[in-house]
C-alpha cells in the first residue's frame, strides 16, 4: 500500500480560530441583526491584545462620564452573557460534534459543527475545503423541516484563516431546540454551490455558577438590598427637610416605620425573584436531554421484542411542538426504520448490527441470531419525521439460546476481548485471509480534532480487494464505541449525520419518497443524492477498496471501532482499538 499523508484535518491553532469568529441568530430579523452589528460575539479564550483590538461598543464622539458607564456595562454584560452560553457540543451517545464530507456543488468540504451544550448557545463551524480555489463561503442557521427551512436569514461570511487559506471558520447563535441545519454557501472559480448539514440543537445540561461569581453577585444583591431600604428611609425622614434642618422626632419615627416596611418590600421582591429562577431553572433542567431508555424483553426462544419509554424532545420555538419519540412515525435511514447495536460489555468481544422490524403494536422486534451469552449494552438509532436522530440506549443479559440464521443486512462478530487485543493496530485479518488496513498516520490521536479515517480492503493475495460492495447503499458503515459505552456513534463515508436527516436538509426539509417497508428490509435502496461524500462509490455502485469516513473522538480514553463492509455478498467486520490522548 503507497504511503499517504497523516489522516488528521489540520486546521488552524486556538489563537486563529478566536480571531475568525462570526456570529449569528438561528433566525433572522433586523432587531438580531442590529444586535449582532453593536455587539460582536468577542473571544472569551483569546489573548488580552486581541480583546484590545475589538471594536467600540458606541460611536465614536464626545463622550459624558455617564456614556463611558453606560458603554462599558453593556460590554461586561454581554461578555457574561457569551461566557455563559458558550460552551461546546453533542451528537449521538456522547460525541459532541457534527462531522460532514460532501459537496457544495463543485466543491468537496470537510465541515465540524461543535453544537453548544445550552441552548441558546454559539455553534462554532470549521470548514475545510479541499480545494484552494474557493473565493468566499457564508454560513447561515435554519430549520430541516417546516416553514423555517424554506427561508434562510441573510448568512455571515465564514473568516477565512490568515495561515490556512483553505480553512474558515465562524460562530452561529442556535435559538431553539430540535433539528435545525446550517445552509453552506460557497463561492469560487468554479461557480457556486451550496451543501445543508443537519444538526441536532438540545441542551445538554445545566452550566454551574462558578463560585467567585456567586459570591460577588451575593454581595452585590445585599448591597443594593441594604441601598433600597436606606434610600427609602432617608426620603421619608429627610426628603422635604432644607440643607442642614434636624429632623424632627415624628419624621425619625416615620422614617423608621418606612424602613420596616423597605425592608419587607425588599426581602419580598428578593423571595419572589429567588422562586421565579428556581421555577425557570427546573424548567430549563427539564429540557436538558439525555438519551432516551430502551426496555427489551427477550423470550426463551430468542425472539425479542424492544419498547420505548415515552420520551419528548423539546422544541424551542413555541409554535413548533415538541418531538414524541413514537415508533409509528419514523424516516427510514439506510432503508431501515431502526439500527440496532449490541456489545457485550466489558469484553467489547460481541458485536451485532441488526434491524428489527415493527411488530404492528407500537414496538420494534426481531429474532436474535446465536450470540455468545453475557452482558449487553444496547443502542437503537431512529430517526424521528422532524429529522431528528435519536440513540435510545438499555442493557440486556443474554443467556444460552440457540438462535436463527442471520439475513439481508444483519451482521455480527465475535473479536479478541478489548484486555487482551494489541492495542493501536493498524491491519485486521478476516476469515477468508484478506485484511483491512487503517491508514492511522504517524502523529498520535488526539480528542476533540476532526480526522478523516482511511482504511483499505485487500483479498487474501495483498491485492486491493475488487470485489467490494455496497451495504445499505455506503461503502462502509463505522460504530465507534468507548471502552466504557460512554460514548457511541454510528457514522458513514458522508460523516456522523444520519442520512434520513441529510436528505431533509439537501431536499430543503421536505421528505422524499421512501421505498416499502419490504423493499427496506431488503436493503434494495442505494442512497444517491446532492452533497453526499461518495468518494469510495462510482455512478455504477463498484466501491473502491479505498473507504473513508470523517469522525472526532469527543474525549480521551480507549475506544473500539467496528468498521462494516461487504464483499462478494458477505457483511465482514473489521475491529480495531485506539488509544486516544
Amino acid at each position: 500500500m503507497a504511503t499517504r499523508d497523516n489522516s488528521r484535518i489540520q486546521s488552524s491553532g486556538p489563537s486563529e480560530l478566536s480571531r475568525n469568529r462570526s456570529s449569528r441568530f438561528a433566525s433572522g430579523g433586523s432587531l438580531r441583526r442590529s444586535f449582532n452589528r453593536r455587539y460582536p460575539a468577542p473571544n472569551l479564550r483569546a489573548a488580552p491584545d486581541t480583546l484590545n483590538r475589538s471594536k467600540s461598543y458606541v460611536s465614536p464622539g464626545k463622550q459624558t462620564v455617564g456614556d463611558k458607564l453606560t458603554r462599558h456595562s453593556n460590554a461586561a454584560l454581554i461578555a457574561f452573557l457569551l461566557l455563559i452560553f458558550s460552551v461546546p457540543a453533542w451528537g449521538h451517545v456522547g460525541s459532541p460534534d457534527v462531522f460532514l464530507e460532501g459537496n457544495a456543488g463543485p466543491y468537496k468540504l470537510f465541515v465540524t459543527v461543535r453544537v453548544p451544550q445550552v441552548i441558546p448557545g454559539i455553534a462554532q463551524i470549521e470548514i475545510r475545503s479541499e480545494s484552494n480555489d474557493v473565493r468566499e463561503i457564508r454560513i447561515a442557521p435554519m430549520q430541516l423541516t417546516g416553514p423555517g427551512s424554506q427561508y434562510a436569514p441573510t448568512p455571515d461570511v465564514a473568516q477565512r484563516s490568515t495561515t490556512d487559506p483553505q480553512f474558515f471558520s465562524g460562530n452561529l447563535w442556535l435559538m431553539e431546540f430540535g433539528s435545525l441545519q446550517v445552509r453552506v454557501n460557497v463561492d469560487g472559480a468554479r461557480g457556486t454551490g451550496q451543501l445543508a448539514v443537519p444538526v441536532p440543537a438540545v441542551a445538554q445540561r445545566t452550566l454551574p455558577m462558578q463560585k467567585p461569581l456567586g459570591i460577588l453577585l451575593f454581595l452585590l444583591m445585599v448591597l443594593l438590598g441594604f441601598a433600597l431600604i436606606s434610600i427609602a428611609s432617608a426620603a421619608v425622614r429627610e426628603g422635604d427637610l432644607a440643607p442642614g434642618a434636624v429632623a424632627p422626632a415624628a419624621k425619625v419615627r416615620r422614617a423608621r416605620f418606612a424602613l420596616v416596611i423597605a425592608a419587607i418590600v425588599v426581602a419580598g421582591i428578593l423571595f419572589i425573584g429567588g422562586e421565579w429562577w428556581k421555577a425557570d431553572d427546573s424548567r430549563f433542567a427539564r429540557r436538558v436531554y439525555t438519551p432516551p431508555e430502551l426496555e427489551s424483553t427477550l423470550t426463551p426462544d430468542g425472539h425479542l421484542v424492544l419498547h420505548q419509554k415515552p420520551a419528548l424532545i423539546s422544541a424551542g420555538n413555541p409554535r413548533r411542538p415538541a418531538d414524541a419519540i413514537n415508533f409509528d412515525n419514523l424516516l427510514l435511514d439506510h432503508n431501515h426504520l431502526m439500527h440496532f447495536f449490541m456489545i457485550r460489555m466489558p469484553q467489547m468481544d460481541s458485536f451485532w448490527h441488526l434491524h428489527p422490524a415493527p411488530d404492528g403494536h407500537g414496538n420494534f422486534s426481531l429474532d436474535l441470531p446465536s450470540l455468545p451469552p453475557g452482558h449487553y449494552q444496547l443502542f437503537a438509532d431512529v430517526v424521528l419525521t422532524s429529522g431528528f436522530p435519536v440513540t435510545m440506549v438499555g442493557q440486556l443479559k443474554i443467556p444460552e439460546l440457540k438462535g436463527k440464521t442471520m439475513t439481508g443486512d444483519d451482521s455480527g462478530t465475535v473479536a479478541i476481548p478489548i484486555a487482551r487485543s494489541a492495542k493501536d493496530a493498524d491491519a485486521y485479518t478476516f476469515a477468508d485471509g484478506g485484511r483491512m488496513i487503517w491508514d492511522r498516520g504517524s502523529t498520535p490521536l488526539k480528542s476533540g480534532t476532526p480526522l478523516s479515517f482511511k482504511f483499505e480492503v485487500r483479498d487474501k493475495d495483498g491485492k486491493p480487494a475488487n470485489d467490494m460492495e455496497p451495504y445499505m447503499g455506503m461503502a462502509t458503515h463505522a460504530e465507534i464505541i468507548r471502552s466504557d459505552a460512554s460514548v457511541f456513534a454510528h457514522v458513514h463515508p458522508a460523516g456522523s449525520a444520519s442520512m434520513a436527516a441529510l436528505d431533509l436538509a439537501q431536499m430543503g426539509g421536505a421528505a422524499s419518497p421512501q421505498p416499502s417497508q419490504q423493499d427496506a428490509m431488503a436493503g434494495s435502496r442505494s442512497v444517491d443524492m446532492p452533497g453526499m461524500n461518495m468518494s469510495s462509490m462510482d455512478s455504477s455502485g463498484h466501491v473502491s477498496p479505498d473507504i473513508s469516513f470523517p469522525y472526532g473522538f469527543p474525549k480521551p480514553g480507549l475506544y473500539r471501532i467496528f468498521v462494516q463492509i461487504k464483499r462478494a455478498g458477505r457483511i465482514e467486520t473489521a475491529v480495531f482499538d485506539a488509544t486516544v490522548s
